[in-house]
């Protein structure tokens, strides 16, 4: 498997005139805070003073996962299918914020506990129903791990916009990315675990039990790919290769919550330069999600209180990317409005 390079996207000339291109706007200086930033950002990603948003797409990748045979969920497995179909039927808080934001959505099956048939709406990249449960083996093979990149990858490669917003489902994969957080990110579980779908403290408790004995079972495992074919879900190893495609194709990735970010974590670590590229929508209230945005040194544009993943929160930051290409491309200067730049 070949994972693809991704440039930095570093470039002093043209930091320099796009900040020069922002201030020369209508506004005191740094007047629009973070949109500035994201403005130069994208500029950067697309190496253009004039940045665009075009066709942005919500990729939703599903999975389950047999850790959740060791009670670590609120909810049952066969949530994951009915979520799938919920989303199939447009009924989904993320078909709600797609469709009010005009953004293309794709539900991808990639290890999915059901048979869904030939479906509308539906990609079908299923790697198989589901992964082993990681308590007791290694929940993907090196071989299904490496499959799931490259059809993540595949899938970015056929999107004809610039963003791409990720998102996800599946019942037990915070279990799986605290997981991936505490093997990548150096941190103790305590820090990782999280209630995820709703878990009471006594159900966290368990989670983390259950964490600690898996990790001492697979103390050995230290390589990313290893890791992520150890603990991760079948749709967090596809979103982190649709990732790197993505950003090797200078595409803006939107960044959704704490599963979202666990794949990123991985990616990250094979790619550094990726984080270039990375919008990071929201923080999100799932234990640990604060501290991964740390450790990668990222500054979310929204804290709403969101814990539902889907993409939830990248649907809802898309609008700041198009308020941020905007002002940089239909703001008057002070030149062309004959707005005096000198003060009284």
């Amino acid at each position: 498997m070949l994972i693809p390079a991704i440039s930095p996207t570093a470039d002093e000339a043209l930091a320099l005139a796009l900040v020069q291109a922002i201030d020369n706007k209508t506004k005191p200086l740094g007047s629009l805070g973070r949109l500035e930033a994201l403005a130069k950002q994208i500029g950067l990603i697309q190496r253009t003073t004039q940045p665009a948003l075009t066709e942005p797409a919500l990729l939703v990748f599903a999975g389950d996962h047999g850790i959740v045979a060791e009670g670590v969920s609120a909810y049952p497995q066969e949530v994951t299918w009915q979520m799938v179909e919920n989303f199939l039927a447009g009924g989904a808080a993320i078909n709600v914020l797609a469709r009010q934001n005009g953004c293309a959505l794709q539900v991808i099956d990639a290890g999915v506990n059901h048979d869904f048939g030939t479906r509308p709406g539906l990609v079908d990249r299923k790697i198989a129903r589901g992964t082993r449960n990681f308590a007791h083996e290694p929940a993907m093979t090196a071989e299904e791990c490496a499959l799931s990149l490259e059809r993540g990858m595949a899938l970015v490669r056929d999107l004809p916009g610039n963003v791409v917003g990720f998102g996800e489902m599946g019942i037990g994969n915070t279990t799986a990315a605290a997981a991936l957080m505490h093997k990548l990110a150096n941190m103790p579980l305590a820090e990782c675990v999280g209630a995820g779908t709703g878990l009471p403290p006594e159900g966290v408790q368990r989670k983390q039990a259950v964490l600690e004995s898996a990790t001492r079972t697979h103390a050995q495992v230290s390589e990313p790919l290893a890791v992520l074919a150890t603990f991760g879900g079948f749709e967090i190893a596809m979103m982190a290769g649709a990732m790197l495609q993505a950003a090797a194709l200078r595409k803006v990735l939107l960044i959704d919550g704490f599963i979202v970010t666990s794949a990123l974590l991985v990616a990250a670590r094979l790619q550094p330069a990726i984080l270039d590229y990375c919008v990071f929508a929201h923080c999100s209230d799932e234990q640990g999600h604060r501290r991964m945005l740390d450790y990668l040194g990222a500054q979310p544009l929204l804290q709403l209180g969101l814990r539902l993943g889907e993409g939830t929160g990248s649907a809802l930051a898309l609008p700041l990317l198009h308020a941020a290409v905007n002002f940089l491309d239909q703001m008057a200067t002070f030149g062309s409005a004959q707005v005096s730049t000198q003060s009284a």
